[in-house]
């Protein structure tokens, strides 16, 4: 089955937010799907996990930014931070949410098959 890539090219947590629970349902769906957190984005990862919108939701019933990403984990998604992102907002792979990898795009670009589907938030 063609695997989702997805890059999330806007530090913005909605957008992050957006991009997980498209993801969570490919995965449910069986799907293998990866995301790539790009450039000032890399700091929606840092631990601890929020933004200004958790509150929001909560109150609305839903989940949270830190619930989200927790369960996209469990469910195997793969999570990805630029490299270069980091270095641009200054945080460590050591300040990065457990099982985040650090990695570069044309890294996670050379692992999209020519039948996978990438999107970019």
């Amino acid at each position: 089955m063609p695997s989702l890539n997805i890059i999330v090219a806007v530090a913005e947590g909605r957008r992050l937010y957006a991009a997980l629970e498209a993801g969570m349902a490919a995965a449910a769906l069986g799907r293998p799907v990866r995301v790539f957190v790009q450039g000032e984005a890399a700091a929606l990862l840092r631990d601890p996990l929020s933004f200004a919108g958790d509150e929001a939701r909560r109150a609305a019933g839903q989940p949270d930014l830190a619930w989200l990403v927790e369960e996209a984990i469990a469910m195997e998604i793969e999570l990805f931070v630029c490299q270069s992102g980091m270095a641009l907002v200054g945080i460590a792979a050591t300040e990065l949410v457990p099982h985040v990898r650090a990695a570069g795009l044309v890294s996670f670009m050379a692992n999209i098959g020519p039948e996978d589907r990438l999107v970019v938030y």
